[in-house]
Protein backbone atom coordinates (compact mmCIF):
# COMPACT_ATOMS: atom_id res chain seq x y z
CA UNK A 1 0.00 0.00 0.00
CA UNK A 2 1.24 3.64 -0.98
CA UNK A 3 2.28 5.67 2.00
CA UNK A 4 0.72 8.86 3.29
CA UNK A 5 2.39 11.80 2.42
CA UNK A 6 2.67 14.16 5.21
CA UNK A 7 2.54 17.32 3.62
CA UNK A 8 -0.71 20.03 3.88
CA UNK A 9 -1.84 19.13 0.49
CA UNK A 10 -2.53 15.65 1.42
CA UNK A 11 -3.60 16.15 4.97
CA UNK A 12 -6.85 17.35 6.06
CA UNK A 13 -7.69 21.28 6.58
CA UNK A 14 -6.49 21.43 10.81
CA UNK A 15 -3.73 18.97 10.33
CA UNK A 16 -0.95 21.84 9.43
CA UNK A 17 -2.02 24.81 11.56
CA UNK A 18 -0.65 28.34 10.44
CA UNK A 19 -0.30 30.21 13.02
CA UNK A 20 -2.21 33.15 13.40
CA UNK A 21 -0.88 36.60 12.19
CA UNK A 22 -0.72 38.91 15.82
CA UNK A 23 0.03 42.53 16.26
CA UNK A 24 3.70 42.44 17.79
CA UNK A 25 1.41 42.93 21.02
CA UNK A 26 0.99 40.69 23.82
CA UNK A 27 -2.69 41.04 25.19
CA UNK A 28 -3.54 41.58 28.84
CA UNK A 29 -6.42 40.45 29.40
CA UNK A 30 -7.60 36.87 29.63
CA UNK A 31 -9.59 35.26 26.44
CA UNK A 32 -11.75 32.33 25.63
CA UNK A 33 -13.07 31.75 22.35
CA UNK A 34 -14.94 29.07 21.06
CA UNK A 35 -15.05 28.68 17.01
CA UNK A 36 -17.39 26.54 14.46
CA UNK A 37 -15.44 26.26 11.24
CA UNK A 38 -16.56 24.99 8.02
CA UNK A 39 -13.91 23.71 5.05
CA UNK A 40 -14.21 22.82 1.22
CA UNK A 41 -13.20 22.13 -1.90
CA UNK A 42 -14.33 19.64 -4.74
CA UNK A 43 -12.97 16.88 -2.86
CA UNK A 44 -14.12 17.40 0.58
CA UNK A 45 -16.15 19.05 3.20
CA UNK A 46 -14.87 19.50 6.43
CA UNK A 47 -16.76 20.82 9.90
CA UNK A 48 -15.15 21.15 13.19
CA UNK A 49 -15.42 23.08 16.71
CA UNK A 50 -12.66 24.51 18.06
CA UNK A 51 -12.01 26.15 21.33
CA UNK A 52 -8.76 28.81 22.41
CA UNK A 53 -7.81 29.55 25.77
CA UNK A 54 -5.24 32.29 26.47
CA UNK A 55 -3.77 33.48 29.63
CA UNK A 56 -1.22 36.90 29.85
CA UNK A 57 1.96 36.84 32.28
CA UNK A 58 3.60 39.89 33.86
CA UNK A 59 0.76 42.23 33.05
CA UNK A 60 1.24 41.30 29.25
CA UNK A 61 4.89 40.63 29.03
CA UNK A 62 3.98 37.09 28.32
CA UNK A 63 1.41 34.72 27.70
CA UNK A 64 0.23 30.81 27.02
CA UNK A 65 -2.20 30.14 24.53
CA UNK A 66 -3.60 26.93 24.25
CA UNK A 67 -6.17 25.58 20.78
CA UNK A 68 -7.95 22.52 20.63
CA UNK A 69 -10.03 21.19 18.08
CA UNK A 70 -12.44 19.50 19.85
CA UNK A 71 -14.49 17.66 17.15
CA UNK A 72 -14.27 17.22 13.44
CA UNK A 73 -16.65 15.64 10.40
CA UNK A 74 -15.42 14.96 7.23
CA UNK A 75 -16.54 13.71 3.96
CA UNK A 76 -14.34 12.83 0.85
CA UNK A 77 -14.84 11.92 -2.44
CA UNK A 78 -13.24 8.50 -3.69
CA UNK A 79 -11.04 10.44 -6.06
CA UNK A 80 -9.54 12.40 -2.76
CA UNK A 81 -9.06 9.14 -0.99
CA UNK A 82 -7.16 7.77 -4.23
CA UNK A 83 -5.12 10.87 -4.10
CA UNK A 84 -4.15 10.52 -0.43
CA UNK A 85 -4.13 6.77 -0.05
CA UNK A 86 -6.56 7.04 3.20
CA UNK A 87 -8.76 4.11 4.42
CA UNK A 88 -12.14 5.69 3.49
CA UNK A 89 -14.25 8.56 2.47
CA UNK A 90 -15.39 9.61 6.33
CA UNK A 91 -15.80 8.22 9.89
CA UNK A 92 -18.85 7.93 11.76
CA UNK A 93 -17.92 9.04 14.70
CA UNK A 94 -15.53 11.92 13.70
CA UNK A 95 -12.55 12.36 14.39
CA UNK A 96 -11.03 15.12 17.42
CA UNK A 97 -7.87 16.96 16.67
CA UNK A 98 -4.34 18.00 18.08
CA UNK A 99 -3.91 20.44 21.08
CA UNK A 100 -1.08 23.65 20.16
CA UNK A 101 0.44 25.35 22.96
CA UNK A 102 1.52 28.25 22.26
CA UNK A 103 4.14 30.71 23.98
CA UNK A 104 5.02 34.59 23.64
CA UNK A 105 7.26 36.71 25.14
CA UNK A 106 7.28 40.49 24.05
CA UNK A 107 10.99 41.15 23.24
CA UNK A 108 9.94 45.30 22.35
CA UNK A 109 7.17 47.43 22.76
CA UNK A 110 8.08 50.77 21.31
CA UNK A 111 5.13 53.44 19.90
CA UNK A 112 7.73 55.13 18.05
CA UNK A 113 10.03 52.14 16.36
CA UNK A 114 7.78 48.83 16.23
CA UNK A 115 6.63 46.16 18.44
CA UNK A 116 7.35 42.57 18.39
CA UNK A 117 6.90 39.82 19.81
CA UNK A 118 8.58 36.25 20.14
CA UNK A 119 6.14 32.91 19.17
CA UNK A 120 7.42 29.66 20.05
CA UNK A 121 5.09 26.49 19.90
CA UNK A 122 3.95 23.06 20.11
CA UNK A 123 1.15 20.83 18.37
CA UNK A 124 1.00 17.71 20.15
CA UNK A 125 0.49 13.81 18.55
CA UNK A 126 -3.12 13.89 19.76
CA UNK A 127 -5.03 14.19 16.99
CA UNK A 128 -6.84 10.51 15.73
CA UNK A 129 -7.78 9.20 12.33
CA UNK A 130 -4.64 9.64 11.14
CA UNK A 131 -5.83 6.67 8.52
CA UNK A 132 -7.75 9.35 6.82
CA UNK A 133 -5.12 11.72 6.55
CA UNK A 134 -7.21 13.42 9.32
CA UNK A 135 -4.36 14.23 11.89
CA UNK A 136 -0.28 13.07 11.42
CA UNK A 137 0.27 11.77 15.03
CA UNK A 138 3.62 13.30 14.43
CA UNK A 139 4.57 16.65 16.89
CA UNK A 140 5.59 19.61 15.28
CA UNK A 141 6.66 23.01 16.40
CA UNK A 142 7.58 26.49 15.11
CA UNK A 143 9.27 29.75 15.97
CA UNK A 144 7.98 33.24 15.01
CA UNK A 145 8.70 36.56 15.62
CA UNK A 146 5.90 39.10 15.63
CA UNK A 147 6.27 42.70 14.44
CA UNK A 148 3.92 45.34 14.08
CA UNK A 149 3.83 49.33 13.73
CA UNK A 150 0.82 51.55 13.66
CA UNK A 151 0.40 53.85 10.15
CA UNK A 152 -2.48 55.75 11.79
CA UNK A 153 -3.56 55.95 15.65
CA UNK A 154 -6.58 57.73 17.20
CA UNK A 155 -9.14 57.60 20.13
CA UNK A 156 -11.54 55.79 17.89
CA UNK A 157 -9.54 54.69 15.09
CA UNK A 158 -6.44 52.64 13.53
CA UNK A 159 -4.33 51.53 10.70
CA UNK A 160 -1.57 48.84 11.71
CA UNK A 161 0.98 47.05 9.76
CA UNK A 162 1.97 43.69 10.65
CA UNK A 163 3.87 40.96 9.95
CA UNK A 164 5.84 37.94 11.35
CA UNK A 165 8.21 35.32 9.96
CA UNK A 166 10.22 32.24 11.40
CA UNK A 167 10.72 28.36 11.27
CA UNK A 168 8.05 25.43 11.31
CA UNK A 169 9.16 21.86 11.29
CA UNK A 170 7.06 18.77 11.90
CA UNK A 171 7.60 14.99 11.71
CA UNK A 172 6.93 12.57 8.84
CA UNK A 173 6.97 8.85 7.72
CA UNK A 174 9.80 8.85 5.54
CA UNK A 175 12.45 6.47 6.69
CA UNK A 176 15.30 9.16 5.25
CA UNK A 177 14.33 12.06 5.69
CA UNK A 178 12.57 12.08 9.06
CA UNK A 179 11.20 15.97 9.49
CA UNK A 180 10.08 18.61 6.88
CA UNK A 181 11.64 21.94 7.88
CA UNK A 182 9.74 25.26 6.34
CA UNK A 183 10.18 28.86 5.97
CA UNK A 184 7.01 30.37 7.62
CA UNK A 185 6.01 33.82 6.83
CA UNK A 186 2.95 36.38 6.95
CA UNK A 187 2.58 39.90 6.32
CA UNK A 188 -0.94 42.14 6.68
CA UNK A 189 -2.67 45.18 7.36
CA UNK A 190 -4.71 45.43 10.65
CA UNK A 191 -8.01 48.55 11.10
CA UNK A 192 -10.05 49.12 13.66
CA UNK A 193 -13.24 52.00 14.13
CA UNK A 194 -14.86 52.13 17.36
CA UNK A 195 -16.08 49.02 18.19
CA UNK A 196 -14.96 46.98 14.52
CA UNK A 197 -11.86 45.72 13.38
CA UNK A 198 -10.92 44.22 10.22
CA UNK A 199 -7.49 41.84 9.43
CA UNK A 200 -6.29 40.64 6.33
CA UNK A 201 -2.78 39.07 5.87
CA UNK A 202 -1.16 36.64 3.26
CA UNK A 203 0.06 33.78 4.68
CA UNK A 204 1.65 30.08 3.86
CA UNK A 205 4.26 27.99 4.34
CA UNK A 206 7.93 26.96 2.13
CA UNK A 207 9.13 23.38 2.83
CA UNK A 208 12.31 22.18 1.30
CA UNK A 209 10.47 19.18 -0.55
CA UNK A 210 8.38 20.54 -2.89
CA UNK A 211 5.80 18.00 -2.46
CA UNK A 212 2.91 19.43 -1.29
CA UNK A 213 4.25 21.26 1.65
CA UNK A 214 4.01 25.18 0.00
CA UNK A 215 0.62 26.14 0.71
CA UNK A 216 -0.72 29.92 0.93
CA UNK A 217 -3.73 31.75 2.40
CA UNK A 218 -5.28 34.84 1.83
CA UNK A 219 -7.08 35.38 5.51
CA UNK A 220 -9.82 38.00 6.73
CA UNK A 221 -11.16 38.22 9.99
CA UNK A 222 -13.74 40.68 10.89
CA UNK A 223 -13.94 41.40 14.82
CA UNK A 224 -17.36 43.42 16.34
CA UNK A 225 -16.66 43.47 20.67
CA UNK A 226 -19.18 45.29 22.97
CA UNK A 227 -18.25 45.31 26.34
CA UNK A 228 -15.40 42.68 26.29
CA UNK A 229 -17.94 39.95 24.31
CA UNK A 230 -16.57 39.60 20.38
CA UNK A 231 -18.42 38.38 17.32
CA UNK A 232 -15.85 37.04 15.03
CA UNK A 233 -15.95 36.14 11.43
CA UNK A 234 -13.46 34.92 9.17
CA UNK A 235 -12.71 33.57 5.91
CA UNK A 236 -9.98 32.27 4.54
CA UNK A 237 -8.99 31.46 0.71
CA UNK A 238 -6.72 28.62 -0.06
CA UNK A 239 -3.95 28.90 -2.72
CA UNK A 240 -1.16 26.46 -4.04
CA UNK A 241 -1.03 23.84 -1.66
CA UNK A 242 -3.86 25.15 0.64
CA UNK A 243 -6.72 22.96 -1.34
CA UNK A 244 -9.36 24.55 1.26
CA UNK A 245 -11.47 27.63 1.40
CA UNK A 246 -12.37 28.08 5.12
CA UNK A 247 -15.43 29.79 6.77
CA UNK A 248 -16.09 30.66 10.85
CA UNK A 249 -18.30 32.26 12.75
CA UNK A 250 -16.78 32.52 17.26
CA UNK A 251 -17.59 33.78 20.22
CA UNK A 252 -14.52 35.44 22.26
CA UNK A 253 -14.82 36.41 26.26
CA UNK A 254 -12.20 38.70 27.65
CA UNK A 255 -11.88 38.76 31.39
Amino acid sequence: MTELVYTPRYFGPNAFPIPELRSGRIGAAWELEARGEYHAFEGDRTKNIFVRAFMPIANGKAGVEVNYIIYEYYNTTWETVEERHTAGTYWPNGAHGDVVVSFFVQALQSEKWIDMMVEGALKTASGNRLADARFTDAATYWFTGNIGRNLYSSKNASVRLQGFAGFYCWMTNDLIHRQNDAFIYSFGLSGSLYGFSLNADFAGLYGYKNNGDRPQQLRTRLNYEYRKNILSLRFKHGMKDALYNSYSVAYIRRF
